[in-house]
């Protein structure tokens, strides 16, 4: 009976995908679905953190801004004179930095603990900041001082994006090994307000330093993945036009859809090789130990199991999903914007996904994402008009005013009315954890 009640959960959010298709229009309705299955994918990542191993992170938009950052290093076009200007010694300054922090944490590991080593290491890395800094700065602004109009940036490798998917993987992996080593040894709530700092450090350095991406200036035109045509090349050629005019449709609506198709099938293949391995390694002897982990970290300990070892693997693996997904989604946009990376649409509506779905159940999360991508968009163009028919009856004036332009708030107000919902009807999610 469960696998029927699935099924019908399933197929009642795919009728709301085709409602909108055909209440509002086929772009709208495949925009919100690519948006969605991106976001199953970041969910996918935070039930490996939190539904596998209990690790509660809340630095979900750092993991996704290094992905997002993993496109521009490896798909923008290059920039030669930028690079020339001072991009080998930028590598040199962050070369340094990754030195001189290593040898710190020898020097921690090596001196005698009091307060000697703490006024030695203090005194080290002031004077290793300073030299940082005199090998960074003139680099930095060298480059900045290249077009900054136009570029002002370092430029990337000029490669397929397609590319940079696994990349922003490893980048958000790497990322996450730093951030473990640092974090994974506090408490439940030490551990979200060390994950959601140190994501807001990543996405300010995004923001600021604009030798990297332009920071709040945008990088744009980033090249799309291999197959993906642009709409312009698709309206111009004959192979593609021949059956559109066979089948009376708009080219260019036409086009504009079959971009996003061919997205969504990309994007389709990607969760369904991600569910197929996390189920099976959810059912292999590492799964139940992840677990047996996650439900008595000491029994586990006494079983010989190392659990701070198992947290950082799950960590790891967690922020690899999420960065991939954060990769594909910059990918897919062909810009990266880092004022959007907000903690609100990249940490925390993907975490009411894992709630609503239900953590520990790879569907659970596949359904939340779908869910609640659908209704997190979708409630920006029903909101207005929901609102409109309410107040219909109201004479014109400042309360119906008021009410209308409170419209544009029901999003927030609608994912907490359904999160409010499902946490006092299905505490375990609608999918729970068998």
């Amino acid at each position: 009976m469960s696998r029927y009640r699935n099924l019908l959960m399933f197929a009642g959010v795919a009728l709301l995908f085709i409602l909108t298709g055909l209440l509002q229009s086929w772009n709208l309705s495949l925009n919100i679905l690519n948006l969605a299955l991106l976001s199953c994918i970041m969910a996918i990542g935070v039930n490996i953190q939190w539904g596998y191993a209990g690790l509660f992170s809340t630095g979900i938009v750092g993991s996704v801004a290094l992905g997002g950052l993993a496109v521009v290093l490896v798909s923008s076009k290059p920039v030669p004179e930028g690079w020339a200007a001072g991009g080998p010694q930028i590598v040199e300054a962050l070369a340094f930095a990754a030195l001189a922090i290593g040898l710190a944490t020898w020097l921690y590991r090596k001196l005698p603990p009091g307060t000697s080593r703490t006024l030695a290491l203090a005194l080290y890395l002031v004077v290793a900041f300073f030299i940082y800094r005199m090998i960074l700065d003139p680099a930095v602004t060298a480059v900045e001082a290249n077009n900054p109009a136009q570029a002002g940036n370092i430029g990337g490798l000029g490669w397929n994006s397609l590319i940079a998917w696994p990349v922003g993987a490893l980048m958000a992996a790497a990322a996450a090994w730093v951030i473990g080593k640092i974090a994974l040894g506090l408490r439940e709530d030490y551990l979200a307000i060390a994950t959601l700092g140190i994501a807001e450090i990543i996405v300010t350095v995004l923001r600021n330093e604009d030798w990297l991406a332009r920071g709040v200036k945008n990088l744009i035109d980033l090249p799309r993945p291999w197959p993906v045509p642009k709409e312009v090349d698709l309206q111009l050629n004959p192979v593609f036009l021949e059956p559109v005019a066979a089948m009376n449709l708009d080219p260019v609506t036409a086009s504009t859809i079959f971009v996003k198709l061919l997205y969504a099938t990309m994007f389709g293949i990607v969760l369904a090789l991600l569910v197929w391995g996390c189920e099976r390694a959810l059912n292999s002897p590492w799964g139940r130990m992840v677990r047996a982990i996650r439900d008595n970290e000491v029994s586990a300990a006494a079983m010989g199991k190392d659990v701070k070892f198992r947290h950082l693997q799950i960590f790891i693996i967690g922020s690899a999903v999420v960065g991939l997904a954060g990769a594909m989604m910059t990918s897919m946009e062909g810009q990266l914007t880092p004022p959007s990376y907000l903690p609100l649409r990249f940490t925390f509506l993907i975490w009411v996904m894992v709630i609503v779905g239900g953590s520990g159940n790879n569907w659970g999360a596949i359904l939340g994402g779908l869910l609640i991508g659908w209704l997190y968009l979708a409630v920006e163009f029903l909101g207005p008009q929901v609102m409109a028919i309410l107040t219909s009856g109201l004479p014109a004036g400042p309360l119906k005013t008021h009410l209308q332009d409170t419209a544009s708030h029901m999003r927030l107000l609608t994912l907490g009315v359904v999160l409010l919902v499902v946490l006092r009807f299905a505490p375990k999610g609608l999918i729970p954890e068998k």
